[in-house]
This record gives structure tokens, C-alpha cells and sequence, in this order.
């Protein structure tokens, strides 16, 4: 096993942990943004519409997978910094 790889996973775990909690953030505060007075339903809210939670799955799906992309791509790069190779 490469050198790199072995020094990403720990700190590749961390970033994970780290880039899940930016994403619920950053969903919370988009979801603000698009003007909802309430918090982001759950699929099992039964007041909601189909509309209101399929929109609120959607979004925060699309900022999770965004957020957890460059964070990974960010801790790559700084493990080919410190490791000259690119842990893959």
C-alpha cells in the first residue's frame, strides 16, 4: 500500500466527518435563502407536500456531494504536498 494512501486515511476520516457538518450548514442556510419560514422537512413530515420535501432532498443532496467533493480535493492535494504522490 502506498505511503500516501496510508497518511490520507486518517485525515481523509476527519475531513469526512468535517465536510458533513459544513454541508448541514450550508443547507440550513440555502435553505433560508430560497425562503422557507420553517426548518427543511423530512420525507415523513406529513404536512409537507411532495414538492416541499423531494425540493429539500434535492438540495441538500446536490450541496452535500458538492461540499464532500472539494473537501476530498483539497485533502488530496495537501497529501500530495506533504507526500509528493497523489493518494489514490
Amino acid at each position: 500500500m502506498k505511503v500516501s494512501k496510508i497518511a490520507y486515511k486518517p485525515f481523509g476520516m476527519a475531513l469526512g466527518a468535517t465536510s458533513g457538518m459544513a454541508a448541514g450548514a450550508a443547507f440550513k442556510q440555502a435553505w433560508k435563502m430560497i425562503g422557507r419560514d420553517r426548518d427543511a422537512p423530512d420525507a415523513t413530515d406529513e404536512d409537507r407536500t411532495w414538492r416541499e420535501v423531494l425540493l429539500a432532498a434535492a438540495l441538500q443532496g446536490a450541496i452535500f456531494a458538492v461540499v464532500k467533493s472539494a473537501v476530498d480535493r483539497a485533502g488530496a492535494a495537501a497529501t500530495r504536498r506533504l507526500t509528493g504522490t497523489w493518494p489514490s
